[in-house]
């Protein structure tokens, strides 16, 4: 049966990457879908993202920190996708004050206004394994000591500890994911803020090398389509659990620069020393056990590293160039 058929849901950071993923496999369902998004420079946002989608949704250009605006629009939903975040790291240590206020305190207004005028709906919120900081055991499970090595994972990690206390103190429906590294269509590759797997992919797209830092750190990937999979299912059991995502497999930076190349059949790439800022944050070998989001939510990762890969390539190759205006 498809839960999703008429379904009111809103999506914050609608426009990004993840976001944009997710309100087209909810239209696909036959949901109606509300977005809303901030544009903010640097942020990922871009209604490019929705070409071809956007008269089947209503969007809404403003900032989740503007919690009057919001109000209304949040009335009458029945799930929202509260993926609107500053994500970058290197920011969020440069501006700490912005990072806070948009990712822990826009975010427990955005809780209260749901309380208050919505208690009925569902909230969905995706955190990041970042929250666990250099890892002590690998692979990471959801037992694994908290520490954020950055103030983007501290603040993360405050957005959690609101997602379950609104949940258990006050019976707002709602469930956790903490995303690895996403990587598929519509991803940022104007820059490294999102993630570095994109600029990697705007340099093959140009035809220049990319540089690789360090080289031999593990990681796990999760394809979008694969993490949209388990948002709709955090939304349908909405236990107030905090569960890890993974991906399939498990492979080293310099492991991943090869596939990226053998799946485009061009580029080149260098390896290069961390810069000092970068070293002092980086969390090292790092991939999460998600055993305990295929037990209570049914979810596995299905998409190979490569396949997810040239998703990326077949949705770019057309048009990289308007992403990097």
């Amino acid at each position: 049966m498809n839960v999703w058929a008429g379904k009111k849901v809103c999506i914050t950071g609608g426009l990004g990457f993840i976001g944009s993923n997710l309100a087209i496999r909810l239209l696909r369902l036959g949901a109606r879908v509300t977005v809303v998004d901030s544009l903010l420079p640097n942020y990922g946002g871009t209604p490019l993202n929705l070409r071809g989608f956007a008269d089947d949704l209503a969007v809404h250009i403003l900032d989740i920190r503007d919690g009057d605006s919001l109000r209304p629009i949040l009335k009458g939903q029945e799930v929202l996708f509260h993926l609107a975040a500053q994500t970058s790291h290197m920011d969020s240590m440069s501006a700490p004050l912005m990072d806070q206020a948009i990712n822990s305190a826009a975010h427990l207004a955005l809780l209260e206004l749901c309380r208050h005028d919505n208690p009925d709906i569902i909230t969905v919120y995706t955190s990041t394994r970042q929250v666990y900081g250099r890892p002590d055991y690998l692979p990471v499970d959801e037992n694994h000591p908290i520490r954020p090595p950055d103030i983007n994972g501290i603040h993360k990690r405050a957005g959690e500890m609101y997602q379950t206390l609104y949940h258990q103190v006050y019976g707002l429906r709602s469930c956790t994911l903490r995303l690895t590294n996403t990587i598929g269509p519509r991803m940022r590759i104007a820059d490294a803020r999102q993630t570095f797997v994109g600029i990697w992919l705007r340099c093959v797209l140009e035809g220049k090398p990319f540089q690789v830092w360090g080289g031999e750190q593990l990681r796990d990937f999760t394809a979008v389509d694969d993490c949209v999979d388990a948002l709709l299912q955090a939304a349908v059991v909405a236990d107030g659990g905090v569960y890890n995502l993974s991906g399939v497999g498990v492979l080293s930076l310099k492991d991943l620069a090869d596939s990226l190349i053998a799946v485009a059949g061009r580029g080149a790439y260098e390896i290069r020393e961390f810069p000092p800022e970068r070293k002092k944050i980086d969390i090292g070998d790092c991939y999460s056990d998600a055993r305990l989001a295929a037990q209570h939510l049914d979810w596995a990762p299905k998409i190979s590293v490569p396949t997810a890969l040239k998703q990326c390539l077949d949705y770019f190759e057309p048009c990289w160039q308007e992403y990097c205006r």
